[in-house]
């Protein structure tokens, strides 16, 4: 089991705590899940000319690119419905370059809604995600996962008959 905390793990955790003990856990979600496929298709289709998928620990990246000479970072995401979740990862990965003294902009794009969301490290956001990583630490660090609750996202979750079985 791994302790550290990635952006992935800070997306699952805004969405289903659950999800982070199962991912820390090496419980992957069905790899060939539709929507998850769906979702790496949007990605591809929609922006080739910016770099993608950039790399690093505990990181990553789908899309970076300069613009007016700012490093602009940028997640994909299939829609909206998970924008608190995309925007947190979104703070994670600006929060991580910052550490490494990398100054960056954020943004989400939703290519099938044609929106873009600008994101910011404000102080506010700061906090609510070093709230979420102590709580991604909590659970990770627990024997046992969160007992399964169903909520809205159930539906569309690729550890659904994990959960539900």
């Amino acid at each position: 089991m791994s302790d550290e905390v990635t952006g992935t793990l800070v997306w699952y955790y805004a969405i289903c705590p659950r999800q982070v003990w199962l991912m820390a856990h090496e419980v992957e979600p069905e790899r060939e899940y539709d929507l998850l496929a769906e979702g790496r298709q949007i990605e591809a289709e929609h922006y080739q000319r910016s770099a993608k998928d950039v790399q690093l620990p505990g990181m990553r990246i789908d899309r970076i690119r300069r613009e007016k000479g700012q490093l602009v970072i940028s997640e994909v995401k299939k829609s909206s419905r998970y924008m608190r979740a995309a925007r947190l990862q979104v703070c994670y990965y600006l929060w991580r370059l910052q550490q490494e003294g990398v100054q960056a902009k954020g943004e989400v794009l939703v290519p099938e809604e044609r929106k873009r969301e600008v994101v910011e490290l404000t102080p506010e956001a700061q906090a609510e995600l070093e709230e979420v990583m102590r709580g991604i630490q909590e659970v990770m660090q627990a024997e046992r996962p969160p007992d399964a609750r169903k909520i809205r996202y159930c539906g569309s979750c690729a550890y659904e008959e994990f959960c539900w079985a």
